[in-house]
């Protein structure tokens, strides 16, 4: 599956409104732009009223219907925004010009936030030249080193991203360094945990096998080459990282070297949350928000 055809498969009927803090920047507006002309979401594009005003006219965009504009403080602009999502005028929230560390105290307000009492997680969803699939991350920019538990939980978000766009039983390789049960590396005894968790049903939506290093997880000829066999190993959809700086660095690293295209939401909260980095492209922001629309579309978080 490519990204573009995930966008291409939604239809009208199915556009979302999108609540943006902090929306008076350059790639956001653009971003915004694609998708409205495209007809996947309409928007309330909250901050800097003047710069935001500006930036639309910038883009032809100043008389568009279905683009409205609040002005907000940059100390406000994250709540008024998730305000306008937990009201019900928004279905999915983004970050425009904002820290991510701003946005997600205001998603974690006692009143208006976003909470559900899950685990937060980070999903990516990359297109990989030379792959027939979407290959999934997580989590590479929430939780820094997630123990068992909230490894349980980051796969079920990642498994409902997954499924909401039509994977309709997500296999899961617990990435490590290496295939084996190791007492001194706990990814790998995390591993074997989660998988057993996941036959006996305490992990759902999606079948879990671990330890896999990267190449076993997603190369059929290295699994096949070393004896590794089973559901996931060289078919994996979904690759859960042991802690944040391998995401990080393994997502930065399909981009900047294999050219691969991706979108990506924060799962977990009530609303999907479209949380790129602020030197993203518009095309990711485009593509996280065509993901963010297309998961709503199924109900699945």
């Amino acid at each position: 599956m490519e990204l573009e055809h995930l966008l291409n498969s939604i239809t009208a009927e199915n556009k979302k409104a999108v609540a943006v803090a902090a929306a008076e920047d350059e790639e956001v507006i653009a971003s915004v732009k694609q998708a409205y002309e495209r007809g996947i979401s309409s928007f309330i594009l909250v901050g800097n009223a003047e710069k935001i005003t500006f930036l639309l006219q910038q883009h032809n965009l100043g008389e568009a219907s279905d683009l409205q504009v609040i002005e907000a403080s940059p100390d406000q602009a994250a709540l008024e925004a998730v305000k306008r999502v937990s009201s019900g005028q928004a279905d999915i929230l983004m970050k425009g010009m904002i820290p991510t560390s701003d946005l997600l105290k205001a998603v974690l307000h006692k009143e208006a936030g976003l909470r559900t009492g899950k685990i937060l997680s980070h999903v990516a969803a990359f297109e990989v030249p030379g792959y027939d699939r979407l290959i999934f991350v997580t989590d590479s920019g929430m939780n820094i080193n997630p123990d068992l538990q909230q490894k349980a939980q980051i796969i079920e978000n990642a498994a409902l991203i997954a499924k909401g766009i039509g994977v309709e039983m997500p296999k899961v390789a617990v990435l490590a360094a290496v295939e084996t049960i190791n007492p001194s590396m706990q990814a790998t005894l995390d591993a074997s945990a989660l998988t057993v968790m996941n036959k006996r049903g305490q992990i759902s939506y999606c079948v879990v096998e671990g330890p896999l290093a990267l190449d076993n997880a997603i190369s059929p000829e290295a699994a096949e080459h070393k004896g590794i066999t089973g559901e996931v190993a060289g078919k994996a959809d979904i690759l859960l990282v042991p802690a944040i700086e391998t995401g990080n660095a393994l997502y930065k690293s399909l981009i900047y070297f294999s050219g691969a295209k991706v979108g990506a939401v924060i799962a977990g909260a009530r609303a999907p949350i479209v949380l790129t980095s602020r030197a993203d492209s518009a095309e990711s922001k485009l593509f996280s928000i065509a993901l963010a629309v297309k998961t709503l579309q199924h109900k699945n978080i």
